[in-house]
């Protein structure tokens, strides 16, 4: 055997990137194109793979590391070149083939053993995760590159399958067979699904499948609290305050979770029977980027003033359009609110962002003729669509909620609104 050096390939202009994943160990035995490390940048996370077969004398790298091009991973014993054609030889290989004949008995338990060949890419630490849950990992859907399967992965399967889902998702997920290609019409072009999309995608199907939506419809009148937010300024300069009103519906939208709890629950699917009530305010915002619908969590909203939350609207939707948002930021949150009124439109259907039980659709606002003690006045309305888990959640106390939501948007709240 002799020694071989694998190195951290050209990876770009990046230099010191963060290790977060080791997926191999000492002793391992490793073919070409095996994955050895998860390496993770600002924009993107990369599998960087073995040059050789063979097996593993020594790990030179450990998870959180940083490492730039060049930087040795490990040293491999590989089979020297005088090794590989006695391997090779016809004379030798004919002798190999004797003996699997005289083999040949136990040929069933062969057959058996080629056929476990669809087993799922995971860190050791995460096989050892799967199995202390008594998961088999085989079962998993990886949400990472090439179906890696990751901690989060796990959790997922644990929380949203029993035995009776499993079997039910398997029929669910048969596809059905095309019985004519797209390009037998005319001119097509096939294209990757964007990473963002391609990874939402496993949790939407997921969401719509085992949790029984049903999505109330509703307006609130936001008159004063539009003449309130257009009237701020900056008590320094002078100057009009750029505040959108997402900024305030935040605020309202927490002060209604305070009141109506069961909003900010999750279901315990691992503890039948249970909940999860959240004692913290973390509101999810959908951000429409270039790479697809991303949801950062504005973390702790009750503690926070309108300015604060103004700017930090802003800075949660520059780093997802820039792919700079920590991945632990799209997740734990209390409920989620998604905004097309910068885009139209009025009533839609929100998909709940699992694990949370409800999700607030806003529309865009518009002035309407509103008839008000006996004559038609002109108010500006603004659409609701609050979709919900109705296994946590009936009709009556979701309309409640939209009440007390509404009011809170209203002319009693506006100034309270930006404390």
């Amino acid at each position: 055997m002799s020694e071989t050096e694998i190195k951290v390939p050209n990876i770009g202009d990046f230099k010191d990137v963060d290790v977060i994943e080791v997926l191999v160990s000492e002793g391992q035995t490793l073919k070409k194109n095996d994955p050895l490390i998860t390496i993770e940048s600002d924009k993107s996370s990369v599998e960087i793979p073995s040059n050789f077969d063979g097996k593993i004398k020594t790990l030179k790298i450990k998870v959180g590391d940083k490492v730039s091009e060049g930087d040795l991973i490990l040293v491999l014993e590989t089979i020297t070149q005088a090794q590989k054609k006695v391997k090779e030889n016809p004379v030798i290989e004919k002798k190999f083939e004797k003996i699997h004949e005289i083999k040949s008995e136990t040929q069933q338990t062969s057959t058996n053993q080629n056929k476990v060949k669809n087993i799922s890419s995971a860190s050791p630490k995460v096989r050892k995760f799967a199995r202390e849950l008594g998961v088999d990992i085989n079962q998993v859907i990886g949400s990472e590159r090439k179906g890696r399967v990751i901690e989060s992965d796990v959790k997922l399967f644990v929380a949203t399958k029993s035995n009776n889902l499993v079997n039910n998702q398997n029929k669910n997920n048969e596809k059905i067979k095309q019985e004519y290609s797209h390009a037998e019409f005319g001119e097509v072009e096939i294209k990757d699904m964007p990473r963002v999309k391609k990874l939402s995608s496993k949790y939407l199907m997921n969401s719509w499948t085992n949790i029984p939506h049903v999505t109330n419809h509703d307006e609130a009148d936001i008159t004063e609290l539009e003449e309130f937010r257009i009237s701020l300024t900056d008590i320094y300069t002078g100057e009009k305050k750029k505040i959108t009103p997402l900024a305030f519906i935040v605020k309202a939208l927490t002060a209604s979770l305070k009141k109506f709890p069961n909003f900010n629950s999750s279901i315990d699917e691992i503890e039948d029977g249970k909940m999860t009530i959240k004692k913290y305010y973390h509101i999810g915002i959908a951000v429409d980027t270039p790479h697809g619908l991303m949801v950062p969590k504005l973390r702790n909203a009750d503690n926070k003033n309108i300015n604060l939350i103004s700017s930090e609207l802003k800075k949660l939707s520059d780093q997802c359009k820039n792919l700079k948002i920590d991945k632990k930021e799209l997740f734990g949150g209390s409920m989620t609110i998604t905004s097309l009124g910068g885009i139209g439109g009025s009533f839609f259907t929100p998909i709940i962002n699992y694990p949370e039980v409800a999700i607030l659709g806003v529309g865009r606002s518009e002035k309407k003729q509103v008839h008000i003690d006996g004559k038609f006045v002109t108010r500006i309305v603004l659409p609701l669509s609050l979709s919900y888990d109705h296994r946590i959640i009936d009709g009556a106390e979701a309309a409640r909620f939209n009440n007390d939501l509404k009011e809170n948007l209203g002319k009693n709240f506006a100034y309270k609104l930006a404390v």
